[in-house]
């Protein structure tokens, strides 16, 4: 199992699941230029470990993140325009562009607080479950700015206008059942049953298929933002890709098992996975 140390991020590796978080807990993970860096290079290592089928990324100490930390990166870094450029590359990096286009299923598990630029890894991962009393705030407008980066955008693309426009305009906090009922997260739970529930959710996501989620998840997130015409054609080539580079043959397996085994139904569960293997061995007796 490939070994992981940073100083601002901490990952641990069980049963499938990579556990990633932010790790300044006396900040409440306030996000450095090097916990950018930490994260960045663990999701990188983490999305092509094999080891690893989900991800979920967190934070220690009881907080998701209290957003930038102001003054490592905003003062300190006001007169060094080289680090300045660096470190905004690596948090626009992971924080989005990596998660975007991720291979591998990725869960956002927020408890304590979740602040202004916070939102952008809260909406660039796949799934979001949260504490009921979690902390959700857009609290920019507080202090003299709006939501920079790409947390205006995202959040505008994630939940009504009317939604995006009265958290941004007023910064007021809001929990964890505010932001399910506007669609900002999945779901709430009970704070105790938090690390039980994104389990659960991770584990049903590994009986799937990594080729077809792959897919499936990349189709939802980019599909959005093409026309009828460019869908039509993005989906034909993404289910041809599938069929090209699935190691489960995904498509065949799922129509025997339905249909000549009657070994599943697909409206409640998925195929069974690794027996592609033994169906060819079979084949060939």
């Amino acid at each position: 199992m490939a070994e992981y140390k940073y100083e601002c991020a901490k990952v641990r590796i069980r049963d499938g699941i990579g556990w990633l978080t932010m790790n300044r807990p006396d900040k409440r993970n306030a996000m450095s230029p090097q916990l950018h860096y930490d994260m960045d290079d663990a999701l990188a290592r983490l999305e092509v470990d094999e080891d690893v089928r989900v991800v979920v990324v967190g934070g220690e100490g009881g907080n998701f993140s209290a957003g930038q930390d102001l003054q490592k990166f905003f003062r300190d870094l006001e007169r060094n325009p080289g680090e300045r450029k660096k470190a905004a590359a690596a948090a626009n990096r992971w924080r989005w562009d990596r998660l975007l286009n991720y291979d591998k299923p990725t869960i956002a598990m927020i408890q304590g607080f979740c602040v202004g630029g916070a939102f952008m890894q809260l909406l660039g991962c796949d799934f979001a479950i949260a504490a009921e009393d979690a902390t959700f705030s857009l609290s920019e407008v507080n202090w003299g700015i709006l939501p920079g980066a790409l947390v205006s955008k995202v959040v505008a693309d994630a939940v009504l206008p009317r939604h995006a426009l009265y958290y941004a305009c007023l910064g007021e906090p809001f929990d964890g059942k505010e932001a399910t009922r506007i669609g900002m997260i999945n779901s709430a739970v009970p704070a105790d049953k938090l690390e039980d529930t994104v389990t659960d959710l991770a584990e049903r996501l590994m009986k799937k298929s990594p080729a077809v989620l792959r897919a499936t998840k990349h189709a939802i997130r980019h599909v959005r933002t093409m026309d009828v015409p460019q869908a039509y054609d993005y989906l034909a080539a993404k289910g041809q890709a599938i069929k090209a580079g699935d190691k489960e043959d995904s498509y065949n397996t799922g129509l025997r098992q339905f249909l000549d085994e009657k070994s599943y139904k697909p409206t409640y569960e998925p195929f069974k996975l690794g027996t592609l293997l033994t169906d060819q061995r079979t084949a060939k007796k």
